[in-house]
């Protein structure tokens, strides 16, 4: 094999394991906003990478650039999106999932207990 060969094979390799990882914790994460995390991890390691492996692959193309213009219409409108269904859930009223830590008091996921000076 080439070493594009190689080279589009490694890149679809990582991006299909970034994509198990992040359907992975779209379903074991617990609400909303962990998930919409999660979703990030897809859209901007997952599919483009994948995309830019395929383009490796076929070679200069014009396939090839309508994969990176696709690339990079989603590396630059994924964050945006992320933010604007963020925004749009707390605005309807959803709220994080709140869990309590071992002194009974409520934290924000992620939050190690410690009080922010």
């Amino acid at each position: 094999m080439m070493l594009s060969e190689w080279l589009a094979a490694l890149l679809v390799v990582a991006g299909v394991c970034f994509l198990g990882i992040g359907a992975l914790g779209f379903v074991r994460l617990p609400d909303l906003f962990c998930r919409m995390h999660v979703t990030g991890v897809i859209d901007t390691l997952g599919a483009p990478l994948v995309m830019l492996g395929a383009a490796v692959y076929l070679g200069a193309q014009l396939v090839s650039i309508k994969l990176l213009l696709a690339t990079l219409f989603l590396i630059v409108t994924s964050p945006l999106i992320g933010h604007l269904l963020a925004r749009a859930a707390i605005e309807g009223g959803y709220q994080p999932q709140l869990v309590a830590d071992e002194s009974g008091s409520e934290a924000v996921p992620g939050d190690a207990g410690g009080d922010a000076a």
